[in-house]
């Protein structure tokens, strides 16, 4: 919307001409989503409250968690909020990748929202059923999927880059919808999986979706990624605008989210907020160093996975809990110190990441 009317003052006052540069208006996204975060927080925290929408625990977890019971839940509705407003606010509107992030993170926070409601008002932690949630998820997953490819317009937007090799590529084509459907489901459960404790799951997003701003903003810029190697997709760069307000409004949620927490996320929250990292990431083509820098939400999924196989085929559990962070908790780690510990582990696999764009 901004840059709409900058173009149109810029004619006028040259001063506006900065508002079209893609790295500053990114910038600005972050801070604006940060601020509508911080001043809609404490009515969305009290709103939630006088609704009762309040948190079921599960029993069979570590009792500590019990104390969380009537917590608000539902927090990813300021999120989505603040996304989707700064977003608005500073992207460029007539960008359909824009269109696309932003339609895929709503899709999933309304199917996460309808489950936060039917775990709140059932007061049961089972919620929407997993039949009906998989199929709303692969309904936008694929529908994104197929539009990203019937659109393409270069090999390079269908082909499965790998990281720390130039020029080894993986044409995939019509298998392209497949494999992003994949992603894009997958990065959605696996940031839902790891909401379990306050602020556990938020900071590593935010600081995966940074990231990927990063990657996307060199993708859609011809000159960085040439001088990268990296593949050059036009027009993708101003979804960097959205990964700044997704890191902005994480932060200003994570502000009330932090332990101990005032506010989850819930369903609304973590599954929009994976199927985010998703679909930025297969915009970029870096899917696979979404699973890198993703590694946290990779290893909770894991933990889930063996946990079920072994306890269906052997009748014994490898974990005490999963997903993870509560098997460290059952092991006597305090809440905090599975949250940082997690956060630094996060943290080295998004420099690691990050390292892919020279090493090549």
């Amino acid at each position: 919307m901004l840059v709409w009317l900058s173009e149109l003052l810029a004619k006028y006052f040259h001063f506006f001409h900065v508002v079209q540069y893609l790295t500053l208006r990114s910038i600005f996204a972050a801070l604006t989503a940060l601020v509508v975060a911080l001043l809609a927080g404490p009515r969305t925290i009290q709103w939630l409250t006088q609704l009762k929408m309040g948190q079921v625990v599960r029993t069979d977890g570590p009792q500590t968690h019990l104390a969380k019971a009537g917590t608000p839940t539902m927090g990813g509705l300021l999120i989505l909020m603040a996304v989707t407003l700064s977003t608005l606010l500073w992207g460029d509107l007539s960008n359909s990748y824009v269109w696309l992030v932003l339609l895929v993170t709503l899709g999933f926070g309304v199917i996460g929202g309808r489950d936060d409601y039917l775990k709140i008002t059932k007061k049961n932690t089972r919620g929407l059923s997993a039949r009906h949630k998989f199929l709303a998820q692969s309904f936008i997953a694929i529908i994104a999927a197929s539009y990203l490819y019937f659109t393409a317009h270069l090999p390079v937007e269908t082909q499965l880059i790998f990281p720390f090799f130039k020029h080894i590529v993986l044409p995939l084509g019509p298998f392209f919808v497949l494999f992003s459907y994949a992603v894009i489901v997958g990065a959605s459960n696996a940031v839902n999986l790891t909401d379990g404790l306050d602020g556990l799951a938020i900071l590593p997003a935010v600081m995966v979706g940074g990231a990927l701003g990063v990657f996307v903003y060199v993708a859609g810029n011809i000159h960085f990624s040439a001088y990268l190697v990296m593949p050059y997709i036009p027009d993708a760069g101003e979804v960097a605008v959205f990964c700044g307000a997704l890191v902005g409004a994480g932060l200003g949620f994570l502000w009330f989210n932090t332990y101990p927490a005032q506010v989850f996320m819930g369903d609304s929250g973590s599954l929009s907020l994976g199927a985010a990292l998703g679909i930025v990431a297969i915009i970029a083509r870096q899917e696979l160093v979404l699973f890198l820098m993703g590694g946290i939400f990779v290893l909770e999924t894991i933990s889930v996975i063996l946990q079920v196989g072994s306890y269906k085929l052997r009748k014994k559990r490898i974990f005490r809990m999963a997903p993870i962070h509560h098997h460290f908790e059952l092991l006597g780690w305090p809440e905090p110190r599975v949250i940082v510990r997690f956060w630094i582990i996060t943290f080295i696999l998004v420099l690691c990441g990050l390292a892919t764009l020279k090493l090549r």
